[in-house]
């Protein structure tokens, strides 16, 4: 049996920068363990799977040791796959997941814009594990229902920090995302979810679902794009808006290799 392999930088404009990510496209679905097995083996923050499905197509995201409820850059990834390498005629590509319905529509030849639903955090009294793990006194701790937000005054304080991943692993969040104003952008952001197999995530897509409504309302652009940059080694760039209960997240695809993998 061979599946379909893509590998691809998401949220960048060129090979080695943003995101790297797995996609396989299915015809009908492998059951779970073996899908695990092909992210663990494939070793991506995240690796994607999709079947076609009620005119769209159902999508979901694999870490190396398991499965997760939303990813930006492999959901970015998947609709680069149906767009250019299956020679989707259509302007956009919606998918059915566990947070619910995702569509990402082509503006132009290269940017993709994913429709996200908005994660907006809430003050927080910050857990010693979390201020130890960062290693770093923060102005401000709020969090979603999925992750800590942690903000910092400055980029270079973002970009400074080692973090304990031992201590950070033991938080009752999936993950930990770091902020500050940006220098020449909006703002900067570090993921770190060492609890689910990725201690930094170089470009984290679904962290805008949080990050967006957070700047939008303490920089007041309301429904405007903002730019913002991750600043893991890697890098990567994203532009971003809040409406309403959504977040549009914008980026670049450029693809890396295309394979199959073997089944026996």
């Amino acid at each position: 049996m061979s599946i379909p392999l893509y590998q691809l930088d998401a949220f960048a404009a060129e090979l080695f920068r943003g995101n790297p990510a797995a996609v396989c496209p299915l015809e009908e679905w492998l059951d779970d363990d073996t899908l695990h097995a092909i992210a663990a083996e494939n070793n991506l923050s995240e690796t994607a799977f999709f079947v076609p499905e009620d005119g769209g197509y159902r999508l979901r995201w694999f870490t190396p040791s398991l499965e997760v409820d939303l990813c930006g850059h492999a959901t970015l990834a998947s609709a680069w796959v149906i767009l250019h390498c299956l020679k989707s005629a259509e302007s956009s590509v919606r998918f059915l997941t566990r947070s619910g319905p995702l569509v990402v529509t082509r503006e132009g030849d290269e940017r993709l814009v994913m429709d996200f639903p908005s994660r907006p955090p809430v003050a927080k009294e910050a857990p010693r594990a979390l201020i130890e793990g960062l290693g770093a006194e923060p102005d401000d701790v709020r969090a979603s229902g999925r992750d800590y937000l942690v903000v910092f005054a400055e980029e270079d304080d973002v970009r400074k920090l080692k973090p304990d991943f031992g201590r950070l692993r033991t938080l009752d969040r999936l993950g930990v995302i770091v902020t500050a104003p940006g220098n020449g952008c909006d703002f900067v952001s570090r993921f770190f979810a060492p609890s689910v197999g990725v201690p930094e995530d170089p470009v984290t897509g679904s962290a805008h679902c949080t990050l967006a409504p957070y700047w939008a309302e303490r920089l007041g652009v309301g429904g405007a794009w903002m730019e913002a940059r991750q600043l893991s080694a890697r890098g990567g760039r994203l532009e971003c808006r809040v409406r309403g209960d959504r977040v549009d997240i914008g980026g670049r695809v450029v693809l890396y290799l295309e394979g199959a993998i073997h089944l026996s």
